[in-house]
């Protein structure tokens, strides 16, 4: 597995560097044997240190750990340990559902675009500024194993197809903390 490890604000040492190598190796072989890759980020919160973590343990597998602490040996361990703890938790679900099962995902573009300038008026004919493009997958899941999936990458929103009709849904997370659900086919034509 690839590791980068960055400092925003704060020197990564060669100490630190080495105990996150191998303690990140260590906690990720555990349960993913061929994970691709994973970046380590340092920063200084006023007089407190944050990790973020964001490792790639396989095809469209991706878990992000975060944590705070007053030093950053502690603020790394608290954050690999929430990733382990994901792991642990959904290893057992992935494996068995993936079980003699093709892997089917569609393909789709994903498009970021920079925010609109709020400051004047915009014809109709304005486009906003593409700020990147790339292909991405859309898997082939239930919605349990999607809202799994979206939790696991710690992101607020998740589109997949629906193994139970083929549709394409969206689970997100809502401002009061809840799992949205929004499922197209369960609408009736009028």
């Amino acid at each position: 597995m690839e590791i980068s490890v960055k400092g925003k604000q704060f020197d990564v040492g060669d100490a630190l560097r080495g105990h996150v190598e191998q303690s990140l190796n260590a906690g990720v072989k555990k349960y993913f044997t061929n994970a691709l890759d994973s970046t380590v980020i340092f920063s200084r919160e006023q007089r407190r240190f944050r990790v973020d973590i964001s490792v790639h343990a396989g095809r469209g597998l991706v878990m992000q750990g975060r944590a705070i602490a007053d030093d950053p040996y502690p603020a790394f361990d608290s954050a690999l340990n929430r990733i382990s703890k994901q792991l642990r938790r959904y290893k057992r679900r992935l494996t068995n559902h993936h079980k003699g099962q093709d892997d089917d995902q569609l393909t789709a573009q994903h498009i970021i675009m920079a925010p609109e300038n709020e400051e004047g008026e915009v014809g109709e004919e304005h486009q906003p500024a593409i700020v990147a493009e790339m292909p991405t997958e859309i898997a082939t899941l239930t919605t349990g194993e999607a809202v799994m999936r979206m939790d696991l990458a710690d992101a607020p929103v998740m589109m997949f197809r629906n193994s139970a009709h083929g549709g394409l849904n969206v689970v997100y997370r809502r401002e009061d903390g809840n799992i949205g659900w929004i499922d197209p086919s369960g609408v009736e034509d009028s």
